[in-house]
């Protein structure tokens, strides 16, 4: 399932040869899952079905609902196949619990509608993959082909069969070519980009609400042209300029920070463990 750097480790899906470890670390992928948010938002039933079975939109309880979804991503992302089984196995049966009501035909469907899953895994591996890339995180084009494969492995947590899940850049862009005739910004996706310049947050972390409009534009700024489009929001090539330039900033900025305040707990080790995993291929390929 995952990789190992000894004999008898357990890194889960992914381990310190993957491109995954390699990015999802950075701390300037934060504005890549707030961007998955509202890409996301663009699939008017999977928005519905949020909406209507989820505590997102309640601004009382939306942070504690948030703070559930980073550590899904967390333990997916570095926990070990026990833990990230157990998360998947409770995410499936929550959503297979769960129906959400189409507002315009008033049709009930399943919130684990394997096009619905799909829509939201998509959104993940493309805004944590064009954030990456648009901010300067060294990736060749065959790294990112093998972090969208790779990410196979994070859809079949949820439910998905990764025969069924694209597997290169050009296959992601086929995707979302095709679902684009099928998707637009409903009243619940708006309402959450309005909220995004404006989150409730805990009183502890009153300076994240002050930062919001900053992050909130440059998040909206990064997302596809199209996709601002449907919002109501310009999709000038210039944004596109500036939003790449400021990533580039956040993340030459954070560079300079210390890794043991740069990075969390986790992607520290996973950080010491890719410099042993490529030590080790350096002394196998001297010795050989």
């Amino acid at each position: 399932m995952g990789e190992l750097s000894e004999v008898g480790a357990d890194h889960g899906l992914f381990g310190p040869g993957s491109v995954t470890w390699r990015v999802m670390g950075e701390p300037v992928l934060m504005i890549g899952g707030i961007r998955a948010l509202l890409l996301q938002a663009l699939h008017p039933r999977s928005m519905w079905g949020t909406a209507q079975n989820s505590e997102l939109m309640d601004p009382a309880a939306a942070w504690a609902r948030l703070t559930r979804t980073v550590e899904f991503v967390r333990v997916r992302t570095y926990g070990t196949e026990e833990e990230v089984e157990r998360v998947g196995r409770r995410v499936r049966r929550l959503h297979a619990k769960l129906t959400g009501l189409d507002m315009r035909t008033g049709e009930t469907f399943p919130i684990d509608d394997p096009e619905n899953l799909l829509w939201v895994h998509m959104g993940e591996v493309d805004s944590y993959l064009d954030v990456a890339r648009r901010a300067g995180v060294p990736l060749t084009d065959e790294d990112a082909d093998t972090f969208v494969d790779e990410q196979r492995r994070a859809a079949a947590v949820v439910g998905l069969d990764p025969a069924d899940v694209p597997a290169t850049v050009a296959e992601m862009k086929d995707y979302y070519e095709d679902m684009r005739r099928r998707i637009w910004a409903c009243r619940e996706a708006r309402e959450g980009l309005r909220r995004m310049f404006s989150p409730a947050v805990p009183r502890h972390l009153l300076p994240l609400k002050l930062a919001a409009p900053a992050v909130g534009t440059l998040t909206v700024a990064t997302l596809p042209r199209w996709a601002r489009r449907m919002y109501g929001l310009p999709g000038l090539p210039t944004s596109d300029l500036a939003a790449t330039l400021t990533l580039k900033g956040l993340y030459r900025t954070t560079r300079v920070v210390p890794e043991r305040y740069r990075y969390s707990p986790d992607a520290r080790r996973a950080r010491r463990l890719m410099r042993e995993h490529e030590a080790g291929l350096a002394t196998w390929s001297i010795a050989s």
